[in-house]
This record gives structure tokens, C-alpha cells and sequence, in this order.
């Protein structure tokens, strides 16, 4: 879907709004309000792998790096430095950048499993130093003292707080990504993803544009990682590791990869059932990922986003 109506925003943003008052309201759901936190983290992070994988038709399973990077560039600045918080998520998002542009320009010259073995590569080297690297990172044992955020005196202390917070930039993402797609830019990245050859043949910058969408989902990645790092106060590399990648590809599988509200729903449903619902079946949880995986791969093609279309086409028949 390339155009997203203003009701179902409008809709959207009444219940973000409202859902704190809600749980507050309703004792058994009151710990969502944090779940939704996570949520959030997550949605900024699928808003650009929705725009990497499902219209550029690049593949990541590395981007949990980006996400650790952004995380371990505020928390290393703030704990051992002191530094702003508020610059040193933009420091983490300039890192991330170069990274991406100096990871991105050989790999994205390659395609299929070449490319997702690439960036596989590069997320598990990235989860090597975070882990081996002690005297910076912490190592396996984590980093504790990282501070929380604060504007203008207004301190993000309190869930509900952090949970406007981290909202307002997955509403901020989520407006420009939809333009994005709208715009020339999107025109040029849908048309590589259908056939590069003819992208090529019509003038398109094919790797100028792959770049352009790869080096936007790691500065996604990377604030959602500086949120996360400033609203726990303790990372550890466990967090960025192999199996965080592969939940993010779920995410927008699931969600549906073609469809930015697709990377909303995917990210929600994962993280309750990562945080919420799933803690029952302990180290069978990456089996019900799989069968999850399996069933809409098989039955919803196009994700639970696809859905309505799907309705709509048995009425039809």
C-alpha cells in the first residue's frame, strides 16, 4: 500500500495516546505500558528494514549491529564521559551512517544469499567486539550508569514518560518513511526491487539509491538502539547478537515486509509474545517463531498487513 490515509494515522495516534490511560485503567494489562516501550524501539527499527527489504528488495541480517552501535556509542559517551545524551544519539547515528555507507558500498553490489550472507558477516563481527572489547564495552557483563534523558529540564523518568517519548519518533519515522515512498525516490527504489536491469536502462541510480535506503535503516536502527540503551540504563551484547536479527526479519515477515503498517504490526505482536506471552514455553520459544513464520509464509504471503486484501478478494469471489 502506497498511500496511508490520514484516518487510520489519526486513529493510530488516538490510541498511542490513549493506551497508557487504559492500562492504568485495567490492572491485568497495567505492565503493557513498558511492553509498548519495546514496542515502539522495535517499530523504528522495522520502519527501515520494511523499506530495505520490502520495496528496495535489498536483504539485512545484520542490523541488529546498527542497533548495538547506536546503543553502545551513547552509553560509552554518557557513562565514561559524561557527555549530552541528546549528542551522543547523534553521534551514534553519524557512526552508524558511516558504517553503514563503508559496509554498503561492496556488499550492496552483490544480491541474494550473497548479500544476506554479507551483512550476516558483519552483524556477527560487530557482536564480536561488543563482546571481546572489555575495557570500552563492558564485555559480556554489560555497561551499567548510563543516564537517562532529559529536555530542558523536563526529565523522561517514568514509563509513561519515556513511552510519549519514544512515540513521538516512531510517529516522526513513520511520517517521513510514508513520504519517502511517495516521493521520486520511493518510485526508484520500487522499481529496482521489480527489475534492476530496466531500473538501469530507465536512468535509475541503482546503487546510489540502495546505499541511500540502507545507510536510512541503520540511522533508524541506531536511535532506536540510543533509546533503548538510555531507557534500561545497562546494555550488554547478548541483546545485538545473531538471534535479535533473525527476530527482526519475523517482524516484518510476519507484519507484512510491503506495507509500512505491516512493520508496526509485525514489531507489536513479536515483542508480546517475546516479553509477554511466550515466556511459558522457555527454550521452545524459537520453535513457535518458526511455525509462526511457516503459517503466514505459507497462508498470508503478503503478512497480517496483507489481510484486508485478502478478505476483500473472497468477497469478490
Amino acid at each position: 500500500m502506497l498511500r496511508i490515509g490520514k484516518l487510520p494515522i489519526a486513529v493510530f495516534a488516538l490510541f498511542i495516546v490513549a493506551f497508557p490511560w487504559i492500562a492504568h485503567k485495567v490492572p491485568p494489562i497495567e505492565n503493557y505500558t513498558d511492553i509498548m516501550i519495546f514496542v515502539g524501539i522495535y517499530c523504528l527499527i522495522t520502519l527501515g528494514l520494511s523499506l530495505l527489504m520490502g520495496y528496495a528488495g535489498q536483504i539485512s541480517i545484520g542490523h541488529a549491529a546498527f542497533y548495538g552501535i547506536g546503543a553502545y556509542t551513547s552509553a560509552i559517551l554518557t557513562a565514561n564521559y559524561g557527555l549530552d545524551p541528546w549528542l551522543c544519539m547523534f553521534f551514534g547515528i553519524i557512526l552508524s551512517a558511516v558504517v553503514a555507507v563503508l559496509v554498503g558500498a561492496p556488499s550492496l553490489k552483490l544480491r541474494g544469499h550473497y548479500l544476506a550472507m554479507a551483512t550476516l558477516a558483519f552483524g556477527i563481527i560487530v557482536y564480536i567486539v561488543f563482546n571481546e572489547e572489555t575495557a570500552w564495552t563492558g564485555g559480556p557483563d554489560g555497561m551499567t550508569g548510563i543516564p537517562g534523558l532529559s529536555l530542558l529540564g523536563f526529565a523522561f523518568d517514568s514509563v509513561d514518560r519515556y513511552y510519549y517519548l519514544v512515540w513521538i519518533f516512531v510517529f516522526a519515522a513513520f511520517i517521513f518513511t510514508a513520504n519517502l515512498i511517495q516521493s521520486d525516490t520511493g518510485r526508484a527504489l520500487r522499481a529496482i526491487h521489480a527489475s534492476e536491469p530496466a531500473a538501469g536502462a530507465m536512468g535509475v541510480d541503482i546503487s546510489g539509491y540502495k546505499l541511500l535506503v540502507f545507510v536510512y535503516s541503520a540511522v533508524l536502527a541506531s536511535l532506536a538502539g540510543s533509546l533503548y540503551a538510555h531507557y534500561l540504563n545497562f546494555i550488554n551484547p547478548s541483546t545485538f547478537d545473531l538471534f535479535f536479527s533473525i527476530k527482526l526479519l519475523i517482524m516484518i515477515a510476519l507484519g507484512g515486509m510491503y506495507n509500512l503498517w505491516g512493520a508496526i504490526i509485525g514489531a507489536g505482536l513479536i515483542t508480546f509474545l517475546s516479553y509477554e506471552w511466550l515466556h511459558y514455553f522457555e527454550e521452545f520459544e524459537v520453535i513457535v517463531y518458526g511455525a509462526i513464520l511457516l503459517v503466514v509464509t505459507i497462508f498470508l504471503p503478503k503478512g497480517l498487513a496483507g489481510t484486508p486484501e485478502i478478505v476483500e478478494g473472497w468477497f469478490r469471489k
